[in-house]
């Protein structure tokens, strides 16, 4: 993309992201995620409407009476976009190119996140780790991190879902909020290095699919390409035993996701390229706070 048409791309993604995270998300954003980030404080003796959850056990056998942990809001959180850029996001036949709705999501909670006086940070993965931009403040990292959103080329096509979910878990050390934004077509078995990730780290998972993926039309004859391998196949999309096949495929699929977001405890948001993303984060939000 020639400079000035990036440049004036990356405005137009600026100002529709920045104004949704301002006048939208603000208020949401700060009570979903600002509270996940707790640094312990003192102890003081337990009053009656405490939450039990914070006794402090071994101060409370000392002293032979109910103590509680004290935690303070951390000023700050980091907050690390996990950014899916293998070649199956680069499809698009209903509503916007996947590429292109993940470009605005990751945008709207960049701002988010910095108006919040947060740290925000970006991988780019396919499967392999193609970027790692570390997380900092301001509107100059933000122009950046915008930048790449909309022009970066990938070395690689494919999709590994464990490896940057292990290198994000080894790189920050910090407890951070990190937002998994993928459509999870993913061959590996994601489940361990997802669960674990989460038990450290705060992560969300962000689905961005197309409803034409979830179905295939009767077109008749038709080659099928897969971008991530480079394979080509013909396919007979008249027969309904094919198109039930495919059917199955994307629902088994779907339920796998599910399934390892349910059991390590991930929240997740799936948003169709034809939906409106805004409404999906707010219910994302919502459901968190």
């Amino acid at each position: 993309m020639e400079t000035k048409e990036l440049l004036k791309k990356v405005r137009q993604i600026e100002i529709k992201t920045r104004g949704l995270s301002r006048n939208i998300f603000a208020g949401q954003y700060h009570s979903a995620f600002k509270g996940r980030g707790m640094a312990f404080s003192e102890v003081r003796e337990y009053q009656y409407g405490d939450d039990v959850r914070d006794i402090d056990w071994n101060v409370t056998a000392r002293h032979n009476k109910p103590y509680i942990k004290v935690f303070e809001e951390e000023r700050e959180l980091t907050v690390m976009l996990l950014v899916d850029v293998s070649a199956s996001r680069d499809f698009g036949a209903v509503g916007e190119m996947k590429k292109s709705v993940m470009t605005e999501v990751a945008a709207t909670l960049a701002f988010s996140a910095i108006q919040n006086n947060d740290k925000i940070g970006v991988i780019f993965f396919s499967d392999k780790i193609e970027k790692f931009i570390p997380p900092k403040k301001g509107k100059k990292h933000i122009l950046y991190i915008i930048r790449e959103l909309i022009d970066f080329h990938p070395e690689s096509t494919g999709t590994n879902l464990s490896l940057v979910l292990e290198y994000m878990t080894n790189a920050i050390k910090k407890r951070c909020t990190a937002f998994l934004i993928s459509d999870f077509i993913a061959l590996d078995n994601y489940k361990n290095a997802l669960s674990i990730a989460n038990r450290k780290h705060d992560l969300v998972g962000i689905q961005i699919y197309d409803k034409r993926e979830t179905e295939l039309p009767n077109v008749g004859l038709v080659k099928m390409y897969d971008a991530e391998n480079g394979s080509e196949d013909w396919i007979d999309s008249s027969s309904k035993k094919v198109r039930d096949a495919y059917i199955r495929w994307w629902n088994e699929r779907q339920n796998v996701m599910l399934d390892y977001m349910r059991k390590s405890r991930v929240d997740l948001a799936s948003i169709a390229t034809d939906e409106d993303y805004v409404k999906a984060l707010i219910g994302l939000f919502k459901r968190r706070s």
